[in-house]
């Protein structure tokens, strides 16, 4: 009688929920009701008027706690499923996430974006290609392209070069020394770009020519005997002046990791090379080189994206005055100054298709030296 009492009735509520179907119920609205906290949780922190230590409170628990709970929500739902629909499921519980952020961040502004650049600066009326034309045909914009394609090549060029040339110097040093010298040239990657270009901004700075130096460069210049240069003024000099602060910031990431890749080369095969009569250059060309290739493949790569969407320092410094600017300041200028919604769409997809085929080629030179 008593085990009759704890038992629910066959056909009652209760033990509705014991069932395949009832769990498979119980486990869905878990998450929904997580997710439904996150969102409420998301909508709160974008509150202008809430205090701030309550949100950056919420942002903690809603980024550890809420994360969390809403994988194991999924995960106990996805374990009341039958075994093949539960293995079929459960990579999509760790992918999907993932999968869900990049639609919703990255592909759908993506599309919204091109959408938007086939119609007028109010995205109003369709003008078709007009905003593509502006971009290729504009006086202004020529400009920026050109810089744009001087910032590539020189950049790209000078950070890898140098990076890897101090790879391997820096290879033959002992341990300490090694370190030290790595540690100074990567520290520039600690500092920020915005960082970066008020300590430039600085090193730049040049009064009259009657007037004392307190500009680094300027104080060296006058102190051997020369004259101020007007660094970001002269439209000669002002983009190579910008275009040496990127490369201070990036040739430490590439050294670093082109290090790790030279070091990954066996000592043997650069023996057996010496010992066959290669001097240094034979070695480093014919054989350090090819070795590392899809390293330097990867880096270079993510430099050019780096560099082709180049903005801060442009806008810090002198905000594309002086035949400085680029496309991304560009595109930020022509949105939140001119209020032209159609040319800042049109410039960044420019900046989307001009990304798409270095990508494609980094991925098949990949496929094929796996192959």
């Amino acid at each position: 009688m008593q085990q009759q009492l704890q038992q629910p009735e066959k056909g009652s509520f209760l033990s509705w929920f014991t069932t395949g179907v009832g769990r498979v119920i119980v486990a869905l609205i878990v998450p929904i009701i997580t997710f439904a906290i996150l969102w409420q949780s998301f909508v709160f922190m974008r509150d202008t008027e809430a205090p701030k230590l309550l949100i950056a409170l919420v942002a903690l628990v809603v980024g550890v706690v809420g994360v969390w709970a809403l994988y194991i929500g999924t995960n106990f739902f996805i374990e009341q499923l039958p075994g093949r629909v539960r293995d079929a499921l459960r990579p999509y519980l760790f992918v999907g996430p993932a999968m869900v952020i990049l639609g919703v961040f990255l592909i759908y502004p993506a599309i919204g974006t091109i959408y938007l650049s086939f119609f007028d600066a109010r995205s109003e009326s369709f003008i078709g290609v007009q905003n593509y034309a502006f971009a290729f045909v504009d006086s202004a914009m020529l400009i920026a392209l050109r810089n744009n394609l001087l910032w590539i090549i020189l950049v790209t060029g000078f950070t890898v070069s140098v990076g890897l040339l101090v790879a391997v110097l820096v290879d033959r040093l002992s341990q300490w020394e090694e370190a030290a010298a790595k540690s100074l040239i990567f520290m520039p990657m600690a500092i920020s770009a915005v960082g970066a270009s008020v300590i430039w901004s600085f090193m730049y700075f040049a009064k009259p020519i009657t007037q004392p130096q307190i500009g680094t460069l300027n104080a060296i210049i006058t102190g051997f005997g020369g004259e101020p240069v007007l660094f970001l003024l002269d439209k000669a000099i002002n983009n190579f002046a910008l275009i040496a602060i990127q490369i201070w910031l990036l040739t430490g990431f590439c050294m670093v990791i082109l290090s790790s890749a030279v070091k990954g080369v066996p000592d043997e095969l650069l023996e057996a090379a010496r010992i066959d009569g290669a001097n240094e250059f034979q070695v480093f060309f014919r054989i350090l080189v090819p070795s590392i290739m899809p390293t330097i493949l990867t880096v270079s790569t993510t430099v050019f994206i780096i560099v082709l969407k180049t903005f801060d320092i442009v806008y810090v410094m002198t905000n594309g005055r002086r035949d400085t600017e680029v496309v991304a300041n560009r595109m930020f200028n022509e949105l939140f100054r001119f209020g032209n919604s159609g040319h800042a769409s049109a410039l960044a997809v420019v900046l989307l298709l001009a990304v798409l085929p270095i990508i494609y080629w980094n991925l098949r030179s990949l496929r094929e030296q796996r192959s």
